[in-house]
């Protein structure tokens, strides 16, 4: 029988990234990287930014991630970063009511929370957080590649 859901739909094109950022020192030299897995393949990338936070290194790499996507998906992003998750899941709407800022005051990496907000307009986004450095083979990955993205660059 055939599907009823048109392969173009953002439930015909449902996507896993897996995200992670790292900083040598905080603030210091930083790395991003992402995996992206669809349809029994994988595709990934990654970053350096000279002077960062692990927080924007984190963002970096879902914006990143999201970017690479071509037209709507459903995309599940998998992060160790409980920044990333929350903000995501719960915070986004709130700082963009009150204008970009937080309860308690100026909110920080507001221009990756907007990229984000942008890319939340394409896709269907939702994020689930796992802990990080326990043996989650792609977020054991991702964190390679991000720490490689500094020692090749520091």
């Amino acid at each position: 029988m055939p599907s009823s859901v048109p392969q173009n739909s953002p439930q015909s094109r449902q996507v896993t990234l897996y995200t992670d950022g790292a900083c040598s020192g905080n603030p210091g030299p930083g790395g991003w990287a992402w995996i992206l897995e669809r349809d029994g393949g994988s595709e990934s990338g990654s970053g350096f930014e000279p002077q960062t936070t692990n927080n924007r290194m984190e963002l970096l790499a879902a914006v990143s991630g999201l970017s690479s996507l071509i037209g709507p998906h459903s995309v599940e992003v998998v992060s160790d970063s409980q920044y990333l998750v929350s903000g995501l899941n719960e915070w986004l709407d709130g700082w963009k009511k009150r204008g970009w800022k937080r309860k308690q005051g100026a909110l920080l990496n507001v221009d990756l929370w907007r990229q984000l907000d942008e890319l939340r307009s394409i896709h269907t986004i939702h994020c689930r957080w796992i802990r990080g450095h326990a043996e989650h083979p792609q977020n054991t990955e991702c964190d390679r590649m991000a720490v490689a993205a500094i020692q090749e660059r520091t």
